[in-house]
């Protein structure tokens, strides 16, 4: 594969882009001037698409050869109640996937020399309100927490690519803000009515990153050679519950007097998803982003809520 030069842009081949964060992420790189191709499921229409064939976890090689680096996001939604065949659904879609992602790029002579790979704040585990973690800290309890077994799972997936000599990184997201998508949009409708309130004791921690930023540190991950490893995807300041609901009221002006008890999220979800996604507290903050020298748009919540809300 031979480099970009000012004749040819920059190919990036993205799975997930029609998901909240690829959608935000392909519109800022073609705004940088990137040569986008999506990696689609099933049958590729278009003349920029790759090839994915998720029965048999197969890539059009030949196509992805072609690029210069890759970004895989896609992946099951984990959201709902966690029944058994949720879980290997959620399980599957990272694990599988990205294994054959990276078993696949790592058999190729001359292919892309970076692989960026979607991960989740959830491989801490429940942090309860000791210090932050930062990307040197362990995971959670594998055999006891769902989503840090899947994260520890999701990044081993993609020792084949670095065995290659392909730069990896492992992009641990938190709370995404967005009114489109993810946790943000799912508190809107009763913050809006004046009815949102803390949830629980209010006490856990929320780590969360405006979707800008979150765009732009993935595009910082694919441009920046020294960064390889996992990096922890969220803003500076991490917030409480309760912070988090004083400042969205405040952004929406309405009152956030009305609690929340906790078994309200447990009976929408299931206990065990909400326990983890709702009701857990994880604490994280981006150490090896901010040693890097990366400078955050939206460092602080009320300016993210305020901006990601007017995007709307």
């Amino acid at each position: 594969m031979a480099d970009p030069t000012p004749d040819r842009l920059m190919r990036i081949a993205v799975s997930g882009s029609t998901g909240l964060v690829g959608s935000a992420l392909c519109e800022r790189l073609k705004q940088q001037g990137r040569d986008i191709r999506p990696i689609v499921r099933g049958n590729a229409g278009g003349d920029k698409e790759i090839l994915w064939d998720t029965e048999h976890q197969s890539f059009d090689t030949n196509a992805l050869a072609d690029c210069d680096a890759v970004v895989h996001l896609a992946g099951e939604g984990i959201m709902g109640r966690w029944t058994d065949e949720k879980k290997q659904r959620v399980r599957d879609s990272r694990v599988r996937s990205t294994h054959a992602l990276a078993a696949t790029l790592a058999g190729l002579s001359n292919g892309p020399r970076t692989l960026i790979v979607a991960s989740a704040i959830g491989y801490y585990g429940d942090t309860g309100q000791n210090e932050a973690r930062t990307e040197d800290d362990p995971p959670g309890d594998p055999e006891n927490d769902f989503l840090a077994d899947v994260c520890v799972q999701w990044e081993q997936a993609a020792e084949p690519a670095r065995e290659a000599g392909i730069r990896v990184v492992h992009v641990r997201i938190g709370i995404v803000l967005s009114p489109a998508g993810g946790a943000l949009a799912a508190m809107l409708p009763p913050f809006k009515l004046g009815l949102g309130g803390v949830v629980g004791s209010g006490k856990q921690w929320m780590s969360w990153v405006a979707l800008t930023d979150l765009a732009r540190i993935l595009e910082y991950a694919i441009d920046t050679p020294e960064i390889g490893g996992p990096i922890n995807a969220v803003a500076p300041e991490p917030a409480t519950n309760r912070e988090f609901t004083k400042a969205l009221g405040k952004v929406l002006g309405r009152p956030t007097v009305l609690p929340v008890p906790g078994f309200a999220p447990k009976l929408l979800y299931g206990s065990e998803c909400a326990d983890a996604l709702v009701l857990g507290s994880i604490r994280v903050v981006p150490k090896r982003l901010l040693d890097a020298g990366f400078s955050y748009q939206f460092a602080d919540l009320d300016e993210a809520l305020h901006h990601e809300l007017a995007r709307a």
